[in-house]
Protein backbone atom coordinates (compact mmCIF):
# COMPACT_ATOMS: atom_id res chain seq x y z
CA UNK A 1 0.00 0.00 0.00
CA UNK A 2 2.92 2.36 0.69
CA UNK A 3 4.64 1.75 -2.29
CA UNK A 4 1.65 2.32 -4.56
CA UNK A 5 1.08 4.94 -3.09
CA UNK A 6 4.65 6.46 -3.27
CA UNK A 7 4.23 5.51 -7.05
CA UNK A 8 1.55 7.56 -7.20
CA UNK A 9 2.75 10.58 -5.86
CA UNK A 10 6.11 10.09 -7.96
CA UNK A 11 3.60 10.46 -11.04
CA UNK A 12 1.82 13.25 -9.57
CA UNK A 13 5.21 15.26 -8.46
CA UNK A 14 6.55 14.39 -12.28
CA UNK A 15 3.34 15.83 -13.77
CA UNK A 16 3.30 18.68 -11.65
CA UNK A 17 7.02 19.59 -12.82
CA UNK A 18 6.84 19.15 -16.14
CA UNK A 19 3.23 21.54 -16.12
CA UNK A 20 5.59 24.20 -14.36
CA UNK A 21 8.50 23.81 -17.30
CA UNK A 22 6.13 23.82 -19.93
CA UNK A 23 4.02 27.32 -18.43
CA UNK A 24 7.79 28.87 -18.00
CA UNK A 25 8.48 27.78 -21.87
CA UNK A 26 5.31 29.28 -22.98
CA UNK A 27 5.94 32.87 -20.42
CA UNK A 28 9.70 33.29 -22.39
CA UNK A 29 7.47 33.03 -25.65
CA UNK A 30 4.76 35.46 -24.92
CA UNK A 31 7.40 37.22 -23.36
CA UNK A 32 9.13 37.78 -27.11
CA UNK A 33 5.88 38.70 -28.42
CA UNK A 34 4.39 40.77 -26.08
CA UNK A 35 7.03 42.96 -24.25
CA UNK A 36 6.54 46.94 -25.25
CA UNK A 37 10.14 46.80 -27.08
CA UNK A 38 9.10 43.67 -29.31
CA UNK A 39 5.04 43.90 -29.75
CA UNK A 40 5.16 41.27 -32.61
CA UNK A 41 3.42 37.94 -33.13
CA UNK A 42 4.80 36.65 -35.61
CA UNK A 43 7.09 34.24 -33.36
CA UNK A 44 4.01 32.62 -31.29
CA UNK A 45 3.92 30.97 -35.19
CA UNK A 46 6.60 28.32 -33.28
CA UNK A 47 3.22 26.88 -31.15
CA UNK A 48 2.34 24.50 -34.37
CA UNK A 49 5.74 23.34 -34.03
CA UNK A 50 4.57 22.50 -30.42
CA UNK A 51 1.47 20.97 -31.49
CA UNK A 52 2.98 19.11 -34.49
CA UNK A 53 6.13 17.60 -32.85
CA UNK A 54 4.83 14.65 -30.33
CA UNK A 55 2.67 13.60 -33.27
CA UNK A 56 5.68 11.83 -34.91
CA UNK A 57 6.38 9.22 -31.95
CA UNK A 58 2.86 8.50 -30.73
CA UNK A 59 2.10 7.69 -34.45
CA UNK A 60 5.48 5.39 -34.42
CA UNK A 61 4.98 3.80 -30.41
CA UNK A 62 1.09 3.05 -32.34
CA UNK A 63 2.40 0.60 -34.82
CA UNK A 64 5.70 -0.84 -33.64
CA UNK A 65 5.54 -3.71 -30.95
CA UNK A 66 8.56 -3.28 -29.29
CA UNK A 67 10.54 0.36 -28.75
CA UNK A 68 13.82 -1.25 -28.12
CA UNK A 69 14.19 -2.87 -31.61
CA UNK A 70 14.40 -0.28 -34.74
CA UNK A 71 12.36 -0.04 -37.62
CA UNK A 72 11.50 1.97 -40.78
CA UNK A 73 8.70 3.25 -39.21
CA UNK A 74 10.48 4.54 -35.69
CA UNK A 75 13.46 6.13 -37.83
CA UNK A 76 11.25 7.60 -39.78
CA UNK A 77 9.47 9.39 -37.45
CA UNK A 78 12.62 10.55 -35.70
CA UNK A 79 13.40 11.81 -38.66
CA UNK A 80 10.27 14.01 -38.82
CA UNK A 81 10.36 15.21 -35.64
CA UNK A 82 13.92 16.53 -35.73
CA UNK A 83 12.66 18.46 -38.67
CA UNK A 84 10.20 19.60 -36.75
CA UNK A 85 11.79 20.43 -34.09
CA UNK A 86 15.09 22.12 -35.94
CA UNK A 87 12.39 24.41 -37.80
CA UNK A 88 10.97 25.63 -34.57
CA UNK A 89 14.45 26.87 -33.85
CA UNK A 90 14.89 27.79 -37.36
CA UNK A 91 11.68 30.23 -37.76
CA UNK A 92 12.85 32.85 -35.18
CA UNK A 93 16.32 33.08 -36.59
CA UNK A 94 14.76 33.63 -40.01
CA UNK A 95 12.25 36.60 -38.99
CA UNK A 96 15.09 37.90 -37.30
CA UNK A 97 17.49 38.13 -40.42
CA UNK A 98 15.21 38.95 -43.28
CA UNK A 99 14.55 41.13 -44.47
CA UNK A 100 18.12 43.14 -44.39
CA UNK A 101 17.09 46.34 -44.10
CA UNK A 102 13.86 45.87 -41.41
CA UNK A 103 13.55 42.80 -39.64
CA UNK A 104 10.29 40.89 -39.07
CA UNK A 105 11.06 40.42 -35.50
CA UNK A 106 13.92 42.12 -33.03
CA UNK A 107 17.04 39.52 -31.94
CA UNK A 108 15.87 39.83 -28.41
CA UNK A 109 12.69 38.36 -28.96
CA UNK A 110 14.23 35.74 -31.06
CA UNK A 111 16.43 34.96 -28.09
CA UNK A 112 13.48 34.54 -25.88
CA UNK A 113 11.64 32.08 -27.94
CA UNK A 114 14.63 29.89 -28.81
CA UNK A 115 14.74 30.10 -24.71
CA UNK A 116 11.10 28.84 -24.81
CA UNK A 117 11.87 26.13 -27.35
CA UNK A 118 14.46 24.90 -25.40
CA UNK A 119 12.45 24.63 -22.56
CA UNK A 120 9.28 23.76 -23.88
CA UNK A 121 10.93 20.70 -25.88
CA UNK A 122 12.57 19.78 -22.78
CA UNK A 123 9.28 19.52 -21.78
CA UNK A 124 8.11 17.23 -24.22
CA UNK A 125 10.95 15.15 -24.14
CA UNK A 126 10.67 14.63 -20.07
CA UNK A 127 7.08 13.22 -20.90
CA UNK A 128 7.68 10.85 -23.08
CA UNK A 129 10.65 9.98 -20.79
CA UNK A 130 8.66 10.04 -17.39
CA UNK A 131 5.56 8.11 -18.54
CA UNK A 132 6.55 5.33 -20.81
CA UNK A 133 6.65 2.57 -18.92
CA UNK A 134 3.52 0.95 -18.39
CA UNK A 135 3.53 1.51 -14.07
CA UNK A 136 1.79 4.91 -14.09
CA UNK A 137 -1.62 5.65 -14.99
CA UNK A 138 -0.67 8.66 -17.20
CA UNK A 139 0.84 6.29 -19.75
CA UNK A 140 -2.85 5.45 -21.52
CA UNK A 141 -2.58 9.34 -22.89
Amino acid sequence: MLVAHNTIMAGIKGLVALAFSGSVGMTFLFLACALPEFNNWWPFFVIVFYILAPFPTIISRRFTDDMGSSSACKELCIFITTGIVISSFGLPVVLARAPLGQPVIQWGACGLVLTGNVVVFLTILGFFLAFDNDEVDYSMW
